[in-house]
């Protein structure tokens, strides 16, 4: 009986514990990228404001899992994406997969005119609830996403650059 009361006396501590140290992590989480690309903005932007020009850059897009229902909508085989706001220089969609995580991802396109140059930032961001196994979860984050995110963004520039 000691042996019972004990174990669970130290899990129920070992889950206070795990809790008190993933409050000190932060509850919000931004992945970001961003790629120079040798093209005038205006060439750029036709590529980010339509979802169906997604599938020329972003990869997985061809997939058949893949529904592009308009050009703000599309189901990314089961992560529901929806581009909400589109400006002269900044695309905001929100990216909610079936298991209910919600992230925002938004699109800035700087051009800058003395180097000849256009500069697409690409982040992610989400926020966390307080749930241990959601804050320790996220800090893959950024080695899952990031690489995904820099390989569509240099699949951009070969495409910009190319036409």
């Amino acid at each position: 009986m000691k042996f019972i009361k004990l174990f669970i006396v130290s899990i129920v501590l070992l889950f206070l514990l795990i809790t008190g140290i993933s409050l000190l992590m932060p509850s919000n989480v931004l992945v970001s990228r961003a790629i120079n690309v040798s093209a005038p903005i205006d060439s750029i932007l036709p590529y980010l404001r339509n979802i169906r020009q997604w599938t020329n850059w972003v990869d997985g897009m061809n997939n058949p899992e893949v529904k592009v229902i308009d050009s703000v909508h599309a189901d990314l085989a089961g992560t529901n994406v929806t581009i909400t706001t589109i400006t002269d220089s900044t695309i905001i969609s929100i990216w909610q997969s079936k298991n209910e995580i919600l992230q925002t991802a938004t699109l800035h396109v700087i051009e800058a005119p003395s180097q000849q140059l256009t500069i697409v930032q690409w982040q992610f961001e989400q926020k966390l609830h307080w749930y241990p196994w959601e804050k320790f979860g996220s800090m893959m984050n950024d080695k899952i996403i990031g690489a995904s995110m820099e390989k569509n963004l240099l699949n951009l520039k070969v495409l910009v650059e190319k036409n």
